[in-house]
C-alpha cells in the first residue's frame, strides 16, 4: 500500500501555529527598509508590500470579498492580486504589520476556506517576503506537512490556485525530514518546506534543495540562471 499524506495538527495546534507566525512575521516586517519593502517576493509581479497586504486581508469579510471578485470579473487569481495590490497602495506600511499582528489570536477568517487556508498562506507567504531578502525564515516541520497536505488533497476550485497535481504528475514527492509522501513516478527528494514551495508553484526557489531522478523535469522551463 502506498503512504497517503496525512494530516498532523490539530484544530487548536493549527491556530497557535497561525498565531506565532503572524507574530514571527510581523517582526521581520518591522524591521525591513523601505527598499526592501519594494523588493519583488517570491510571487511573480508582487513585492513584498504586496504579499504583506495580501497577508493583512486574511480576515476580509463576505460582503467586502464579494464585491472584490465582481470587480475581477468572477476570476479568484485577479481578485487576490488586485486587492493586495489596491490594499498596499492604500495603506501605510506600519498599519499593515499592525493589521498582522492584530490577528493573532482571533480564528476570523476569509469567507469560504478551512481553518488551514490561513496556515497555508502565512507559511507559504512568509518565505514569499524572506526568501529574496535573504532573510532567514525556519518553517515548522508539522505545520510544513499539515500544510503540503491541503495543498495535495485542495477541493475544487481552490486547487485551481496552484494546478499542483496537473503540475506534479509524474513525479513522487518524498520528505526527508519528516513521514510525507504524494504522487506516483520519478522521485522527487527534500525537506518538506522545499516540497511545499514546489507543490505552491515556487519552484525555482525550491529546486536546489531537492534530489533524485525527477529533479531535471522540474528544472525544464525555469529561466536561465
Amino acid at each position: 500500500m502506498r503512504p497517503q499524506p496525512i494530516l498532523t495538527m490539530d484544530v487548536d495546534a493549527v491556530w497557535a501555529t497561525i498565531d506565532q507566525q503572524r507574530l514571527d512575521l510581523a517582526d521581520l516586517l518591522d524591521g525591513l527598509t523601505e527598499a526592501e519593502w519594494e523588493h519583488p517576493s517570491l510571487c511573480a509581479g508582487w513585492r513584498v508590500r504586496d504579499v504583506a497586504a495580501h497577508l493583512a486581508l486574511a480576515q476580509t469579510g463576505p460582503a467586502r470579498a464579494t464585491a472584490d471578485l465582481v470587480r475581477a470579473g468572477g476570476s479568484l487569481q485577479r481578485m487576490i492580486h488586485d486587492s493586495a495590490v489596491r490594499h498596499a497602495a492604500a495603506v501605510p506600511r506600519e498599519q499593515l504589520v499592525a493589521g498582522i499582528r492584530g490577528m493573532a489570536g482571533s480564528r476570523r477568517k476569509a469567507p469560504g476556506i478551512s481553518h488551514l487556508e490561513p496556515l497555508l498562506d502565512v507559511l507559504v507567504h512568509g518565505q514569499d517576503i524572506a526568501l529574496p531578502l535573504g532573510r532567514p525564515r525556519p518553517m515548522p516541520v508539522d505545520a510544513a506537512v499539515t500544510a503540503a497536505t491541503r495543498v495535495w488533497t485542495m477541493p475544487w476550485p481552490m486547487s485551481t490556485t496552484f494546478h499542483t497535481r496537473r503540475r506534479l504528475s509524474g513525479l513522487r514527492l518524498v520528505a526527508t525530514d519528516a513521514d510525507w509522501a504524494a504522487g506516483e513516478g520519478q522521485r522527487v527528494e527534500g525537506p518538506i518546506d522545499a516540497l511545499l514551495l514546489l507543490l505552491t508553484g515556487r519552484t525555482a526557489a525550491a529546486v536546489d534543495r531537492l534530489s533524485g531522478p525527477g529533479v531535471p523535469r522540474l528544472r525544464e522551463g525555469l529561466p536561465a540562471r
